[in-house]
């Protein structure tokens, strides 16, 4: 196997284990009282993974999944550069949907992945 093919596989995988997550995640929330809008909503060059409401507060959720803390804790990974964007792109939302003055907060969901279990934690007004 050629190295580009190598590289090319290792993304796929991660992308894949991001996808799990983002669905853990949003299965999550739900089964602790929050409604999903949507999920991977774009705007501009950013994306949010989910967007959700819990009671009148809308919750922008980044989800961060992992199989080890060799880079960090996953919320760690939600640096002041991530975190700006991601207000950019709520900003956005907001604009878009006619929701400017509803409250909101962000959250982050970390997802670890080991001996074929998912362990969750979610991280309330995260920032």
């Amino acid at each position: 196997m050629s190295k580009s093919s190598n590289v090319r596989e290792l993304k796929d995988r991660r992308k894949q284990r991001g996808t799990v997550g983002e669905t853990l995640a949003a299965e999550f929330l739900e089964k602790n009282g929050l409604k999903v809008l949507e999920r991977n909503y774009r705007f501009e060059r950013g994306e949010i993974d989910i967007v959700a409401e819990d009671g009148r507060e809308l919750v922008f959720v980044e989800v961060k999944a992992r199989r080890t803390t060799s880079y960090g804790e996953p919320i760690e990974a939600v640096d002041a550069n991530k975190q700006a964007q991601l207000r950019k792109i709520a900003e956005g939302y907001l604009f878009e949907h006619h929701l400017e003055h509803r409250p909101c907060r962000f959250d982050v969901v970390a997802i670890f992945f080991h001996n074929g279990k998912a362990d969750i934690k979610h991280f309330k007004h995260a920032f």
